[in-house]
């Protein structure tokens, strides 16, 4: 069975464009377009898609508000349409934290820079999108918080987070859980250049760890966390004694940029048994490879359970390949990352 996709923006070039790329491979049909959240509402009515694509600036009624009663009135999974500016960038994650499942960043005005990836990459967070569970995340009690008091551990040790599609929220809230005595954290979540200086910024409001973006050779301190760079790896490194970011801009491993297994596979190359990992929602397979190689090191790894992730992708592949020590609801992730590393501490 077909994809049924609504596309909502009020430029008719876009909502051509757009069209014409999702039926490129067939498996994706264009029900309806529409030029306005007005429009878009009766359509959603006439035609029920299973996913929506949703422009922010738009007349009669702002693309962030709709989303927002959409998501209360009529879960439907969205992937946002976000044009690659500072405010674009922000508003696009506010999207996410309403509950989009994922974005793309809009192609130039004169359709240039890639109109063949960006097609690629639009159909591809379509599937995704129709196979998250938004209606099950919407419909979900929040559950009560596992408090986390310390996450006290030895010199050298480190924790490193890797997610994909539904990740912004996820990461957002391990973030928000950890204490500021945790150590250094790394995190790779699939994002285009342009995007994860604003996410980092974002991440740095939610708790008490500093977050930034990863930035080549800076050292890395208790406390903080540092995201990888939108199309670019980054690794751990030791030099002169100190924990490192290696921000770099090789080829695409397991088909992304950053890639969590390169972020991983550095991790337990460098940090061994001193290593906690976890792997959050996200479709395909990276960093399955790279968190099977930090357990095989020594390292405590966990997995987001099914019924927590908004796409159980990634977390499925790491707990089918022996990549994960154990499976754990998204609220209880920064628990089990602080009693693991609690536990390296008694040991040392």
């Amino acid at each position: 069975m077909s994809i049924r996709v609504l596309v909502v923006d009020d430029s008719a070039l876009i909502r051509d464009v757009l069209a014409h790329m999702l039926v490129r491979e067939g498996d994706i049909e264009v029900v309806g377009t529409a030029t306005d959240p007005i429009e878009a509402r009766e359509k959603i009515k006439a035609l029920d898609p299973h996913v929506i694509t949703l422009d922010i600036e738009m007349p009669n009624m702002n693309g962030l508000a709709f989303l927002d009663r959409l998501m209360r009135l009529r879960p439907t999974p969205v992937v946002m349409v976000s044009t690659l500016t500072t405010k674009g960038a922000s508003e696009t994650l506010l999207a996410l934290e309403l509950g989009a499942v994922d974005f793309v960043a809009k192609p130039n005005a004169d359709l240039s820079g890639g109109l063949e990836a960006f097609g690629l990459a639009l159909r591809e967070k379509i599937r995704a999108a129709a196979r998250s569970d938004v209606r099950g995340r919407a419909g979900r009690l929040d559950m009560p918080k596992v408090g986390v008091r310390t996450a006290a551990a030895p010199e050298g040790a480190l924790i490193a987070i890797g997610a994909s599609t539904g990740g912004v929220e996820a990461v957002r809230s391990v973030l928000a859980d950890m204490p500021a005595d945790c150590p250094p954290i790394v995190i790779a979540q699939h994002m285009p250049a342009g995007f994860t200086a604003r996410f980092a910024a974002r991440l740095d409001e939610v708790g008490a760890v500093r977050v930034s973006e990863a930035q080549d050779r800076m050292p890395l301190k208790p406390g903080h966390a540092y995201v990888a760079r939108g199309d670019h790896h980054l690794r751990v490194e030791r030099s002169s004694g100190q924990l490192k970011c290696r921000v770099t801009q090789d080829e695409l491993t397991s088909g992304h940029r950053p890639s969590v297994d390169v972020l991983f596979e550095s991790v337990a190359r460098t940090i061994g048994p001193l290593a906690v990992g976890a792997i959050l929602t996200g479709m395909g397979r990276d960093g399955a490879r790279g968190l099977k190689l930090m357990r095989e090191a020594g390292a405590y790894t966990v997995g987001q359970s099914q019924a927590s992730a908004l796409v159980y992708g990634m977390p499925r592949v790491a707990f089918e390949e022996g990549a994960v020590v154990e499976q754990a609801p998204l609220e209880a992730i920064a628990a089990r990352l602080a009693h693991a590393l609690i536990r390296l501490k008694n040991a040392a």
